[in-house]
């Protein structure tokens, strides 16, 4: 009986798979090399009988077939292509739609393990107002251990199983701040809803700050553009994809097409025929006057979708680059569902292609440089130390609650004795006060006491020879070939 079962549900993955390819225009491939991987297809099932009739204790069949699932994906070597079970099927489909319970954390993390280069897990970025945003875990932070289990062994979907659970319960994560920093946070689970995109006005800049790429970003997109023209029209604009881990590549070409009047926004190359698209622009989804300045800003916690806007605006030459280098995430992935005998589903989630910018480049693990580089959050081992001893003894949180309604002056002043007693940056401990102060009101959609890289780009954004700077940067292309010249030029 279990046998099957498990035979069963592993033709039913055959049989997507085989529909898949086929479907792809590559019948004929595909049909010899399923028959020359038919011995092999014999030896698994010989070892599953082999394993059910001989191992020491009884095996439930839906472990062995796991178990082969995983372990299939795993021998890829990508960390984006990944077995998905029944519980990461709901949570992927939770993420989609916006809302789940977790901590608030997009997470990476690398398939290959060794002694040298321990595989934990690398925070891409935190969502805003999330239990991990709140508790301080920053985007290049690592995650080494979850509930005292070390993260470097697990697969991503123990990773996930972890940290996303019931709502109000904790979980305790041991961060690997820098190369030798490590500090343990207790993190609440609540929640998680994705947000989509903040905006307002900076004098007569309009300045928008996209989160996630979901179905309502293109829509925000045009609703924040129509709000700035109501409010007596903008100069410039701010696009703000700093911590922006991506989402859906369609929503990030709808919200492009709105800048970009004509021309490739970005393609997908495949071994699969299907999958070579080609996503283009059209003057009439166009709402931005042609010429308007711009600038985005850009940094590590930036990825994917983030990087596809952010690449298309870079090589046409529509907006100026501000921040750091990007995360690099240049792939795509499509998630095959498996049907259980219950209804449940669990699937698999495969990098079918690789996405290019409009100049025909690829960003995978090399991200995209700003056009003027401005470094923020570089704090030394001791600085790092000290941030971690003051939040942990909750100093600013207890004198803010004694001193409610502090000014501006107030912040100020107390930075000045903060930074006396723990050496650390005054900017960084003013910001730390400003947000303390605002916990139970609305948050700040700017600060430009603390935001160095948003203030470069509102000098960028006004100046008199935006258009000069524009023209000059260079396209992704124009950069990789300069690196490959730069490095045959090292070789040689």
């Amino acid at each position: 009986m279990k046998l099957g079962i498990f035979k069963s549900k592993f033709a039913t993955l055959i049989i997507a798979f085989t529909g898949f390819f086929l479907s792809a225009g590559c019948a004929q491939s595909q049909k010899q090399s399923l028959v020359d991987d038919s011995q092999y297809l014999r030896n698994f099932f010989t070892i599953y009988n082999y394993v059910q009739q001989f191992y020491v204790e009884e095996v439930d069949a839906k472990t062995l077939y796991e178990g082969a699932l995983k372990g299939m994906m795993e021998s890829l070597g990508d960390p984006y292509t990944v077995y998905l079970d029944v519980q990461d099927m709901r949570g992927l489909s939770d993420t989609t739609s916006g809302n789940f319970y977790g901590v608030g954390l997009s997470i990476s993390k690398p398939n290959k393990n060794t002694a040298e280069k321990p595989a934990y897990v690398d925070v891409v970025s935190p969502i805003e107002n999330s239990p991990g945003f709140k508790v301080g875990i920053q985007s290049g932070d690592k995650i080494i251990e979850i509930n005292g289990e070390p993260t470097a062994p697990m697969s991503m979907e123990d990773v996930l199983s972890k940290l996303r659970g019931p709502r109000g319960e904790g979980v305790e994560v041991t961060i690997l701040r820098g190369k030798t920093v490590t500090f343990k946070k207790v993190i609440i689970r609540d929640l998680i809803q994705v947000p989509t995109i903040e905006y307002c006005k900076i004098g007569n800049i309009g300045y928008m700050r996209l989160i996630q790429f979901t179905p309502d970003s293109a829509p925000g997109v045009e609703k924040a553009i129509k709000s700035f023209e109501e409010e007596g029209g903008y100069d410039g604009l701010i696009i703000d994809l700093r911590n922006n881990p991506g989402g859906l590549l369609d929503s990030a070409v709808k919200v492009a097409d709105k800048f970009i009047d004509s021309g490739v926004i970005v393609s997908t190359k495949s071994r699969i025929s299907t999958e070579n698209k080609s996503f283009s622009a059209t003057k009439k989804a166009t709402i931005v006057k042609k010429g308007t300045p711009i600038v985005v800003l850009i940094n590590r916690g930036s990825a994917s979708a983030s990087e596809i806007l952010s690449g298309a605006l870079k090589d046409y030459h529509v907006a100026y680059l501000v921040g750091e280098r990007t995360y690099g995430k240049g792939s795509v992935q499509q998630v095959i569902p498996l049907i259980e005998k219950d209804g449940t589903k669990d699937g698999v989630k495969l990098t079918v292609a690789r996405y290019y910018s409009p100049t025909d480049c690829n960003i995978d693990k090399i991200g995209i440089p700003p056009d003027r580089e401005i470094k923020d959050g570089e704090y030394s081992d001791e600085e790092t130390k000290a941030f971690i001893k003051m939040t942990e003894d909750r100093v600013i949180e207890k004198y803010v609650e004694a001193h409610p309604n502090m000014t501006e002056a107030d912040i100020s002043k107390y930075a000045d004795e903060l930074n006396a007693e723990y050496k650390i940056n005054k900017r960084l401990l003013r910001r730390l006060i400003r947000v303390e102060t605002r916990r139970t009101k609305s948050m700040l959609k700017y600060d430009l006491d603390y935001d160095i890289q948003l203030v470069e780009a509102l000098k960028i954004v006004k100046s008199k020879d935006f258009k000069e700077l524009v023209a000059s940067t260079k396209s992704l292309e124009d950069l990789q070939a300069e690196a490959e010249k730069n490095e045959t030029a090292e070789n040689n």
